[in-house]
């Protein structure tokens, strides 16, 4: 009975370890290779897969999505001699699952010898500056060897990436002392060029500023000069003017006074109280320290009194030779409206002599060349961007010329009276 008991518990567990054996699920994106007694018969994807007990045999399952392998640093030589350390990534898929894994016994492996010979064949046709700077174009060359080699094996290179080139220490010194250097020669060019920036700008400022300062040194020389020009002439013209009038004054005081004495018919008793009256003003003042009285005193008289006529009403006194000598009393006044014998005195012609015969100050010979500079290219590019205060000064001009002019030929100046003589 026991017997029958442990032949029936066997079987049992060979009915469950065949069930298992022949029943199989593959997870999503994985394949697996299924041989019969030894050889291929199907590929079975993701699903339950069902096997003849102890005649199929299901190899390991195989990833089907893209992989990610990453290779140690390896020595690589350039075609100068240098030894550079690559660190590589590769990222392959497998699209066949029988060729890998009956073209090929280990693709991982195989990839990566095949990344190792591929990079060194690759980058030992480059130099090292060369390698540096052209990864792109190592890893395009990777890429299109390792597709082609492995496409054999059911696997595709989708990427090949350097991750870090590493040179020799030596070199890398090398390479900072060349960059600094390069880094100092562009820092002093850039240093030189602004200095010369710096030194043209200076100098072009420079002549602009002795351009504009002689301007303005010429123009303040000719507005000097026109204006002492300017007022010699109104100078020289107002004394004249002054001259004329004084003249003038004078002339019509000494006809007045002499009318007025001529109309008042003084006698001689007159002239001799005048007489006597002006000698205490003669004495006066602080440096007349001594005054002498005249001894004749009636002669001065008497010359007096010859001087205005006799007594007796005469129109003069006589010599000694009994001639009639005419006196001062009896003359007649020689002013506008008559002279000595009934002929008018003639006027003095005063025409224009009020008259400023200097012209404007913007239309002098002058002012045409005040800013002659103006059109010289160096002159205009010193004035860009400069003040147009300079560029009014000829219109300035106008303002030192003289006085206006009257009118009219004749007129008198502004403050004098009409009634002067002229």
């Amino acid at each position: 009975m026991d017997a029958v008991l442990f032949a029936v518990l066997i079987i049992a567990i060979l009915a469950v370890v065949t069930l298992l054996r022949s029943v199989r699920i593959i997870p999503q994106a994985r394949a697996a290779v299924v041989e019969r007694l030894g050889r291929y018969t199907r590929t079975q994807g993701p699903g339950v897969a069902v096997l003849l007990p102890f005649v199929d045999r299901m190899r390991p399952l195989i990833d089907m999505r893209e992989q990610v392998v990453s290779f140690p640093p390896q020595p690589v030589i350039t075609s100068d001699n240098l030894t550079v350390g690559i660190d590589s990534v590769i990222y392959f898929q497998v699209t066949d699952p029988r060729a890998a894994t009956y073209e090929i016994q280990n693709y991982i492996q195989a990839v990566e010898q095949l990344t190792i010979t591929t990079l060194r064949n690759v980058v030992g046709s480059l130099n090292l500056e060369q390698t540096l700077t052209s990864r792109d174009g190592i890893n395009t060359q990777l890429r299109g060897v390792l597709d082609e080699a492995t496409g054999p094996w059911g696997i595709r290179v989708a990427r090949v990436e350097i991750k870090a080139i590493e040179p020799p220490a030596s070199i890398r010194d090398a390479m900072e002392k060349q960059m600094r250097a390069d880094r100092d020669k562009r820092a002093i060019i850039l240093s030189a060029e602004g200095q010369r920036e710096s030194a043209i700008k200076t100098a072009e400022g420079q002549k602009a500023a002795q351009i504009l300062a002689a301007e303005g040194a010429k123009t303040a020389a000719i507005l000097s000069a026109e204006a002492e020009r300017q007022s010699k002439i109104l100078r020289a013209e107002g004394e004249r003017a002054a001259r004329y009038l004084s003249a003038q004054g004078e002339a019509k005081a000494i006809e007045t006074t002499f009318n007025a004495i001529h109309a008042a018919k003084p006698d001689p008793a007159l002239l001799a109280y005048q007489y006597l009256q002006t000698l205490p003003r003669i004495a006066q003042g602080d440096a007349n320290k001594m005054w002498i009285v005249p001894s004749e005193f009636s002669k001065a008289l008497e010359g007096l009194g010859g001087l205005a006529g006799s007594l007796g009403g005469g129109s003069g006194s006589s010599d000694s030779n009994g001639n009639d000598v005419p006196s001062w009393l009896t003359a007649t006044s020689a002013g506008p409206s008559g002279g000595t014998g009934g002929q008018p005195s003639e006027a003095i012609p005063t025409d224009g002599w009020f008259d400023s015969n200097l012209p404007p100050a913007a239309l002098q010979p002058e002012a045409g060349n005040l800013r002659a500079s103006d059109d010289d290219p160096d002159s205009q590019a010193a004035h860009e961007g400069l003040t147009e205060g300079l560029a009014e000064l000829p219109i300035g001009l106008t303002g030192l010329a003289g006085p206006a002019a009257p009118s009219g030929p004749g007129q008198l100046p502004t403050g004098q009276s009409e009634d002067q003589p002229g």
